[in-house]
């Protein structure tokens, strides 16, 4: 009897702690977006490793679970949303053991992964229930471009065009986006539709954003999914652009044109994307998060110049625009999650030397805080990081002109050769025009430093302090 009782105690335990898992913060919802090139496949890498590795040469003294002796392990396990691409860890972690290690291949579309993080309760009420509580962690990869079509949902195809012709038209996008206007211009909006023209302007309208991305360095690129298509690649729903002459429409010949016309093939095929893959992501992906990171690479528009960096800013504000807000009650954590924490990160904090990092971070600030008047800041708490998500240099000092100066040192990612070098001051707040005449930043892009096993934790900067603001409230 008395051995009946006491498996009957241990499953209403287990039942206990099953129910409390599911209700007192015991999930959560990770989000991790950046522009390209900002590092999200290595950011998802090195926090993964971290975690599972924790304990094998790991550095995380600032993760309390840790430094407080709770933590316990960490596993992958299978992810819930089968249909979505699963993150893969194990071929980024090779990158890193291979000899010599480079950096993984970036990510082009959403992907998960799932974590599953055993510790002991200290301070919450699950100490009650178990000695030992498990946290989940759905981690979302998702590219950052996709996140700047979502003001598009309140636009209309008229507001969008004349804003991305507008933008269009202005420097440093005008020399190059000049004929493909002229071309536009040319077309009789109410003609009965080519759809290989059709296509092939949408082409040229794609190169245009390629070109924009890789050779000036900008951030705003509308619509993201042209360039980063997915499982979409090569379907209609993708061939559309923006329409250059609205000024001289008649406003009801254009609300009556038919959807055989150019200009009303274009409406429809930009309802058509904002309704089937802008809302989609926005309802099945971006209203299911309750954490997000935000990695944002600061250094590359700095050597860009002006242009780049105002486009860096601008995009930053569009991205600011999108989030839905909010402290989650029990409530909502079950039925309608919301943002509660949100972290900027300034990546590649290793690319330049350590007295440079508190300036990484106020110019992040300076550019999140510019936007300010679009949050809720009390509903949502925020913090801002320079952070390596692996650490490709090594820091120290050069004796130069007689004095001692801040160096690092690395295998520039050009010729493969080891350099020292002091890249230059990253300015703490938004360069003005004196910063662009007199700067002579020098932003050098840096392969991995030395191979690893695949059980050994990644070098890092910050990674720690990472964990601790997005998950170290949810291991208490």
């Amino acid at each position: 009897m008395a051995l009946i009782n006491k498996d009957r105690i241990e499953k209403l335990k287990s039942k206990a702690s099953d129910l409390l898992n599911r209700t007192i913060d015991q999930h959560v919802t990770l989000a991790v977006t950046g522009l390209s090139r900002s590092g999200k496949t290595a950011f998802i890498t090195s926090l993964t490793n971290q975690l599972i590795n924790e304990g094998n040469n790991s550095q995380l003294s600032f993760f309390t679970p840790v430094h407080q002796g709770q933590f316990i392990a960490a596993k992958r396990i299978p992810q819930k949303n089968i249909h979505i691409t699963r993150f893969d860890y194990d071929n980024s972690m090779a990158a890193f053991v291979n000899q010599p290690p480079s950096w993984p291949e970036p990510t082009h579309g959403i992907s998960e992964l799932r974590i599953a993080i055993r510790y002991k309760p200290k301070d919450s009420f699950l100490k009650y229930a178990t000695d030992m509580a498990t946290l989940t962690i759905d981690i979302t990869d998702y590219p950052g471009e996709w996140l700047l079509d979502l003001p598009m949902l309140n636009q209309t195809f008229e507001e969008w065009s004349q804003q991305t012709v507008d933008l269009l038209l202005t420097s440093p996008r005008a020399e190059l986006s000049r004929d493909f206007i002229e071309k536009v211009r040319t077309i009789d909006p109410f003609q009965v539709v080519d759809e290989s023209l059709m296509a092939k302007l949408a082409q040229e309208y794609t190169e245009l954003l390629h070109r924009f991305r890789n050779d000036l360095g900008l951030s705003v690129i509308q619509p993201g999914r042209f360039i980063l298509p997915g499982e979409l690649a090569g379907a209609p729903i993708l061939e559309f652009i923006p329409f250059a002459n609205f000024s001289e429409l008649d406003a009801n010949e254009y609300q009556n044109a038919s959807d055989d016309t150019f200009i009303g093939m274009l409406r429809s095929r930009y309802v058509e994307y904002k309704e089937r893959v802008v809302r989609k992501f926005y309802q099945q992906h971006f209203l299911k998060f309750d954490r997000q990171i935000v990695l944002a690479d600061c250094l590359s528009p700095l050597n860009k110049g002006p242009e780049s960096f105002a486009d860096l800013k601008q995009a930053i504000s569009m991205i600011l625009e999108s989030y839905s807000y909010g402290q989650s009650s029990l409530f909502s954590r079950l039925f309608s999650p919301k943002i509660d924490k949100l972290l900027f990160a300034a990546t590649k904090a290793d690319h330049v030397t350590q007295d440079q990092h508190g300036n990484m971070v106020s110019l992040l600030n300076e550019l999140i805080y510019q936007s300010k008047h679009q949050l809720n800041y009390d509903a949502i708490k925020m913090k801002t990081l320079a952070i390596a998500s692996v650490k490709a240099t090594a820091s120290g000092k050069s004796l130069h002109q007689g004095q001692q100066v801040p160096v690092i040192q690395g295998r520039r990612t050009s010729d493969d050769k080891t350099i020292t070098v002091f890249p230059g001051s990253v300015p703490k707040k938004l360069p003005n025009a004196d910063y662009w005449k007199e700067s002579h930043f020098n932003f050098i892009n840096f392969e991995p430093q030395q191979s690893i096993s695949a059980h050994e934790c990644l070098p890092h900067i910050r990674m720690d302090q990472v964990l601790q603001f997005l998950l170290g409230d949810k291991m208490k």
